[in-house]
């Protein structure tokens, strides 16, 4: 089964962002239910709509992990197994969690606990002299580039972070990640994995019209797979050496598809590597 957020101004109708998804689920056999993503706060009222099933995958806006433990323990309830666990989604969502599966791909990084700006120009010392990147768990503001996230200096740590804090508010997630910064050339790719498998590559969502040639999956591949997640993204660069480095893995679950492919391309590709992992 797919899970798909309700339209908030129509509950009966699936959010339009994922109903290109959801029709594609439903044109191969697959069930189809909708979650009211606005009521996380209380699980049992949120997935009220959701028929039992064996096995379900999320697909819609991100959650909290606290938000993603309640949601699961209220599906368990109704005896509906996420694919999904939230110590998998948590894994996966949040930075601490895959960093050291893929320290040797990606930048060299530092993070604290909690939002304490003295802690971070603390950690901040590990890194050395040089520029860096700002971040928090599961987001940074890289619209924001002078003012939120980039560091030019381990002396502008303290004045990036306070601004960052400003523009994160309630959303600022487990604590400060400071990342090494390192010079890219060209747009991000955008890579999905199922039980460690690469099942696609698209472009990212924010460049939707240019997909880079020549991937490198080679070193990724391994490390991906030692992860043990059911499915994720991970969004590659090149460096300006030419080097593929991973910029973000995230939960597949809440990770956005580039409106440039088709929504069947997803399902197709998700479904059929769940059916052949023997979960359908």
């Amino acid at each position: 089964m797919l899970l798909v957020p309700q339209d908030p101004l129509n509950p009966r109708r699936v959010d339009p962002h994922f109903a290109g998804q959801a029709a594609a689920a439903r044109e191969r056999g697959i069930a189809v239910a909708r979650i009211d993503h606005d009521a996380l706060g209380d699980p049992e009222r949120a997935v009220q709509g959701v028929p039992a099933a064996d096995h379900a995958v999320y697909r819609g806006w991100m959650m909290s992990t606290s938000e993603y433990d309640g949601f699961a323990k209220a599906l368990a309830d109704r005896g509906v197994t996420l694919r999904t666990s939230a110590e998998a989604y948590r894994t996966a969502h949040e930075f601490p969690g895959w960093y050291d599966a893929m320290k040797s791909v990606t930048p060299e990084s530092v993070w604290t606990t909690g939002d304490d700006v003295d802690e971070l120009t603390i950690a901040a010392q590990q890194l050395g002299n040089g520029p860096a990147v700002l971040r928090d768990y599961v987001k940074s503001m890289k619209h924001y580039w002078d003012e939120a996230a980039y560091v030019p200096e381990p002396a502008a740590v303290e004045r990036v972070a306070r601004r960052f804090l400003e523009l994160r508010e309630d959303a600022f997630t487990g604590g400060f990640v400071l990342r090494r910064f390192e010079e890219f050339a060209g747009p991000e790719v955008r890579t999905w994995w199922v039980g460690g498998r690469c099942v696609l590559v698209t472009p990212h969502p924010d460049s939707p019209d240019d997909l880079p040639a020549g991937v490198d999956l080679v070193e990724v591949e391994p490390l991906v797979a030692g992860l043990t997640l059911p499915f994720v993204t991970v969004d590659l660069v090149r460096r300006a050496d030419g080097v593929w480095r991973v910029v973000e893995l995230g939960d597949g679950q809440v990770s956005d598809w580039p409106a440039s492919r088709e929504a069947g391309d997803l399902v197709a590709a998700l479904f059929w590597s769940v059916r052949d992992n023997g979960l359908r």
